[in-house]
C-alpha cells in the first residue's frame, strides 16, 4: 500500500506505527485502504470525542470552510467567540486563550504562573508537578512532566520544576516552600497508566495553594471535554482551579488547545505576552462549538452509564486484575498477557486498543453504546480464553 511505504520512507519515524492503513470512518468505525472494519476504542487518543462523520459537527466545519478558513487573531471571528463564552459559562473561568495543543494549552498555564508569581516576588517561579504525570512534548512540557524516560537526549530542560511523588502527602509538604507559584496536576493520569489521584492528596493541594496564594493548574488535555463524565474532571473533586488546560476532545479531530483562566489570573496576559498564528481557527471553533452543544447533561450521564458499565463487564473476565479510571477513561492489567499483545491480538479481530505503560487504555468515542461495549468486551474474551487455553 503506497500510504504505508510512502509514510516509512519520506516521514520522520518517531512512532510506532500499528501496521494498518485507515482511510474513513463512521460511527465509532474506522475502516481501512482494503475495507475491513475495525471497531474504534482509541478516538485518535481520545480526540474524536463525537466519532466519525457527526452530521453536526460535519455540516459547522464544512460551512465554516465555505465562509472564511483563517484570518488570525489580529481580527475578531465569531465561531471563537461563540466558544470562549460557551467555555466560560459552563466553567465559571473568566478568559480563554486558544492554541493548537495540549503542550501548548499547558506552556500557556505555566507561562501565567511563572509571571503571577513574578509580580508577587521576584523568585516565585517554581511549579510543582506529579511523578508519572504527563504534561506534552515540547521542551518546557517535557520538563514538567514527571517521568524520567522522557528527561534524556534534550537537555538542558527548563528550570523551575519539581516532581511530588504522586498521592504522597508528605512528599508535597516537602516540596512546597515560598519559591513555587503553581502546582500542576492530572487528576487521571493519562500516560501515566489511567491512574486517578486520591481525593484527600488533591484536597490537600488545593488548601497548599489557597493559603499560600499559589495558583492551582488542572492539565485537562485527555480527561476534559466529557470524557469522565463531567465537562471537566475537576468537578468530580469539587474543585475551583486557577487553570484549566483543555485539548484533545474539543476539538473531536480538528487540532485545538485552550488554556482557561479563573479570576485570579484572568489579566495577567497583555497583549504581546503569548500569541498563536492558528488558535482559536473558525474552522476549528465552529466545530468544537458543535462538540460542546453536545455535552448535555444527558449525553454526559450516559457516559457515566456507559463507563461503569463497561467497568463491570471487565472485571468480569476472569483474566482481567485490574481496571482504573473514570468514566470512558480506563485502564486494565491482565494476569498472564502483556497490554501490547492485547492490542496486536485485537487489531486481527478488528477492534482497536490503546496501551498507556502496562495497562491497556480504553479511550472510545463519547458516543459508544451498548452494543460497542459488548463488542469490545467480547473481543477481549476471545483473546483471553485463547490465551489460557480455554476452547
Amino acid at each position: 500500500m503506497n500510504s504505508m511505504t510512502w509514510t516509512d520512507d519520506y516521514i520522520t519515524p518517531t512512532y510506532s506505527r500499528v501496521n494498518v492503513a485507515l482511510e474513513k470512518g463512521y460511527g465509532y468505525y474506522v475502516y481501512d485502504e482494503d475495507g475491513k472494519q475495525y471497531l474504534d476504542f482509541t478516538a485518535g487518543i481520545g480526540v474524536n470525542s463525537l466519532g466519525y462523520q457527526h452530521k453536526e459537527w460535519v455540516a459547522a466545519t464544512q460551512n465554516q470552510l465555505s465562509q472564511l478558513q483563517h484570518i488570525s487573531n489580529l481580527y475578531y471571528t465569531k465561531p471563537g467567540a461563540e466558544l470562549a463564552k460557551k467555555l466560560c459559562e459552563k466553567t465559571g473561568m473568566k478568559h480563554v486563550l486558544f492554541v493548537n495543543s495540549g503542550a501548548e494549552s499547558n506552556e500557556v498555564a505555566i507561562k501565567v504562573a511563572r509571571k503571577y508569581g513574578h509580580k508577587k516576588k521576584s523568585n516565585k517561579h517554581k511549579i510543582l508537578t506529579l511523578s508519572n504525570s504527563f504534561h506534552g512534548r515540547t521542551v518546557t512540557t517535557l520538563s514538567a512532566t514527571g517521568q524520567d524516560v522522557f528527561h534524556q537526549y534534550f537537555d538542558p530542560f527548563t528550570e523551575g520544576f519539581d516532581f511530588v511523588e504522586t498521592n504522597n502527602l508528605e512528599d508535597l509538604h516537602d516540596k512546597f516552600d515560598e519559591t513555587v507559584c503553581g502546582i500542576m496536576i492530572e487528576l487521571v493520569q493519562g500516560e501515566g497508566g489511567v491512574i486517578p489521584l486520591d481525593r484527600t492528596f488533591v484536597e490537600e493541594i488545593e488548601t497548599l495553594c489557597e493559603q499560600n496564594d499559589c495558583l492551582l493548574i488542572i492539565d485537562e488535555v485527555q480527561t476534559g471535554i466529557g470524557r469522565t463524565g463531567k465537562l471537566f474532571s475537576y468537578e468530580h473533586f469539587e474543585l475551583n482551579p486557577d487553570i484549566v488546560t483543555s485539548a484533545k476532545g474539543l476539538g473531536n479531530g480538528l487540532p485545538i488547545g485552550a488554556a482557561l483562566l479563573g479570576e485570579k489570573v484572568q489579566h495577567v496576559l497583555e497583549a504581546g505576552d503569548h500569541g498563536s498564528t492558528f488558535g482559536g481557527n473558525p474552522v476549528v471553533t465552529a466545530g468544537a462549538n458543535v462538540v460542546l452543544d453536545t455535552l448535555t447533561d444527558t449525553f454526559l450521564n450516559q457516559i457515566v452509564a456507559n463507563g461503569e458499565l463497561l467497568k463491570e463487564k471487565l472485571c468480569a473476565l476472569e483474566e482481567v486484575q485490574s481496571v482504573s479510571g473514570l468514566g470512558l477513561m480506563i485502564g486494565v492489567i491482565f494476569k498472564n498477557i502483556s497490554a501490547k499483545e492485547v492490542v496486536a491480538k485485537a487489531k486481527e479481530e478488528g477492534v482497536l486498543f490503546l496501551t498507556a505503560k502496562e495497562k491497556l487504555r480504553l479511550l472510545p468515542p463519547l458516543i459508544i453504546d451498548e452494543q460497542a461495549i459488548d463488542e469490545a468486551v467480547n473481543c477481549l474474551k476471545k483473546i483471553l480464553k485463547v490465551e489460557a487455553g480455554v476452547s
